[in-house]
Order: C-alpha cells, then sequence, then structure tokens
C-alpha cells in the first residue's frame, strides 16, 4: 500500500492515496423481525337485513394525533415493540478490515468506532464507509448504547478520500451510481454522534467529522477542505456544512484557497466546541458520551432532531417542530420520571419509555 502526500510541513493538503479496496460484507444474515398483532376487524352492522357493512371510528382530533406522532417518529428503533437485537460488530469471527469498535465507559454505555488505516493517515475508502455504517447500525439496536464516538489515531483522524481508489471515475459513473451517497449515514444516525478529533481532519475527512453531532479536537488538529487543489470541489456537504458552522466568508475562503485552520482557530470559528491535550480527547469525548448516555434515550432522539431542525428548516418551522416535540415529551414515562425527581429532589430513573 503506497501512501503519497503533499506538504505534510506546510499549508497544502495531505492527500492519501492507500490502496485498500472495498471490505467484505461485515454483517451476519439479515435479522428478522417478529410480525406484530393483527388488529382487529372493525365493527359490523346490519342495515335493513342487507349486507353487513364495515362501522369505523370518528377520526381523532390533531390535538391527539400530534403528540403521538412526534413520539412515533422520535422513538429510535431499538426502543419500539418487537425491536431489533443487537447485531454482532464482528461477522462469524471476523474481524472488521478498517475500524476497530468497542463499547467505553463505566456503563459500557458508549459506542467507539476507531478508523484504522494508519499506513493510509485513514484515508476514507469506501471499504470503510461501509464498515462505519455497519457498525452504527449495530449501535443503534443496541439498546444500552446511548452515545457514539468516531475517532482516528493521533497523526490522523481522517487525511481525506482515499483518492487513488477516486481517480479513475467517471461522469457517467458517479452520477449513475449517486457516488458518495452512502457517506451521509453518520449525519442519519437517531442517537448523538462525537467526532474527536486528533491531527488531520482534510477533505472528508473534514467532512467526515461535520456529520457528527459535536466535535472535540486535540491541540494540533487541522480541518480543511482542499479539494479544489485537485481540481474538484467538496462532495459529502462541505460546502454546506462547513458554510452552516463558521460562515460564508470563512467557508470560502478554507474552500478556495485549500487553506487549513487550526484546532483553536476552528473554535473560534464554530465548528469544534472543546480542545483538549491531545492525549486526554478520547476521553473527554467519551465522558460527554456518557453524560448524554445518562439521559433519557427517547427525549435525547426528539432534542437532537429540534436541534437539527434548525439548519433544515425556517425559524417559524423550526420552532413548530420543536413545539410539537415538546408537548410529546409529555407523553413520555421518563418526563414524568425526571420532574418528579427534580422536586423529590433525587436522581431521576429513566427507562427510554
Amino acid at each position: 500500500m503506497s501512501t503519497r502526500r503533499a506538504g505534510v510541513g506546510h499549508r497544502h493538503p495531505v492527500w492519501s492515496a492507500g490502496g485498500g479496496g472495498r471490505a467484505g460484507r461485515q454483517g451476519g444474515r439479515p435479522l428478522q423481525v417478529a410480525p406484530g398483532p393483527v388488529p382487529p376487524p372493525p365493527a359490523l352492522r346490519r342495515e335493513g337485513g342487507g349486507r353487513a357493512q364495515a362501522v369505523r371510528p370518528p377520526p381523532a382530533s390533531m390535538a391527539a394525533v400530534l403528540p403521538a406522532l412526534a413520539l412515533r417518529l422520535a422513538r429510535p428503533p431499538w426502543a419500539a415493540v418487537g425491536a431489533l437485537q443487537p447485531r454482532r460488530f464482528l461477522a462469524a469471527g471476523v474481524p472488521f478490515q478498517y475500524i476497530v469498535v468497542e463499547k467505553k465507559g463505566v456503563k459500557q454505555d458508549v459506542g467507539v468506532i476507531q478508523l484504522n488505516r494508519p499506513k493510509a493517515l485513514n484515508a476514507l475508502c469506501d471499504g470503510l464507509m461501509h464498515e462505519i455504517s455497519q457498525a452504527l447500525d449495530s449501535f443503534e439496536q443496541d439498546p444500552h448504547v446511548g452515545a457514539v464516538v468516531i475517532t482516528g489515531s493521533e497523526k490522523a483522524f481522517a487525511a481525506g478520500a482515499d483518492i487513488k481508489e477516486m481517480q479513475d471515475q467517471t461522469f457517467q459513473r458517479c452520477y449513475s451510481g449517486n457516488f458518495l451517497a452512502h457517506w451521509n449515514r453518520i449525519s442519519t444516525t437517531r442517537k448523538p454522534v462525537i467526532a474527536a478529533v486528533n491531527g488531520y481532519a482534510l477533505g472528508g475527512g473534514c467532512e467526515l467529522a461535520m456529520m457528527c453531532d459535536i466535535i472535540y479536537a486535540g491541540e494540533k488538529a487541522q480541518f480543511g477542505q482542499p479539494e479544489i487543489l485537485l481540481g474538484t470541489i467538496p462532495g459529502a456537504g462541505g460546502t454546506q456544512r462547513l458554510t452552516r458552522a463558521v460562515g460564508k466568508s470563512l467557508a470560502m475562503e478554507m474552500i478556495l484557497t485549500g487553506e487549513r485552520i487550526s484546532a483553536q482557530e476552528a473554535k473560534q470559528a464554530g465548528l469544534v466546541s472543546k480542545v483538549c491535550p491531545v492525549d486526554k480527547l478520547l476521553d473527554e469525548a467519551v465522558s460527554c458520551a456518557e453524560k448524554i448516555a445518562g439521559n433519557s434515550k427517547l427525549v435525547v432522539a426528539m432534542a437532537k432532531d429540534a436541534v437539527n431542525a434548525a439548519f433544515e428548516t425556517t425559524l417559524a418551522e423550526g420552532n413548530k417542530r420543536e413545539k410539537i416535540l415538546f408537548h410529546a415529551t409529555f407523553a413520555t414515562e421518563d418526563r414524568k420520571e425526571g420532574m418528579c425527581a427534580f422536586v423529590e429532589k433525587r436522581k431521576a430513573n429513566f427507562t427510554d419509555h
């Protein structure tokens, strides 16, 4: 496996051309979901001795429907009746090829995904991204996991996409195959995801971090979108998420020049929420994830949904969605438990219901 790097010591992109091909499928057989109970038939009535006709109940009012609908939308899949069981991280005893997956925290309620292509500076090949998706699927279905941390090595979170794998792509293949569409899996995860970034987070690596809900950075981390220096542009959300995070002017400068920013500059611009010593970064990210996992997973999903709406809707629509979700919390046992615990001056015991 060869690695091509341009200007590690100065402000030019670090592009890895690792040769890793696609990894084999890691999941076992598809999980089977037991069918739910069959709903009872509607009541019947006869009119004038003729054929029996169904009598359906009158439609529920919107006031009654909206909280239930919001709960259904916000409830994570693992919390539903007849939910899927957690999937194993290893398929038939064979480990993932490009990532290392484990649980951390005192209660083992934090899922950790570590990118593991050190010779390629964790370049994001297709196989690696598929493995991340599989690991996230397992964590989503695990009722004990309340948050996920994605990290790399001290030298590189991810130095970009795998250029060797990408260089022979054509427009026709990119367009017809919707190239990079599956990279978006991280941003659709229902549980909160924290990026713990050390070293290089460039190109696809920066986009990967921005797909997460929270970014913690090591003191020596560097962020950038240097695709312009390769004759292309960001293709996994860089132009959109970076602009929303740091504003138009800085995003334009970074994307049009390929220049990087330091961890401290990233925090000042609003891209990251905390800068930590390099050797303490993962511990700090796991500690934050543990705090999140200690809350009601159901209500955490609602809160994440409400915050994300701020980036995807108008202020009026976002406020409307927030209100619906807020009202929906009053249909949960965890809201009742949380307020009772506060009044009784004790710690809440959430059950994710």
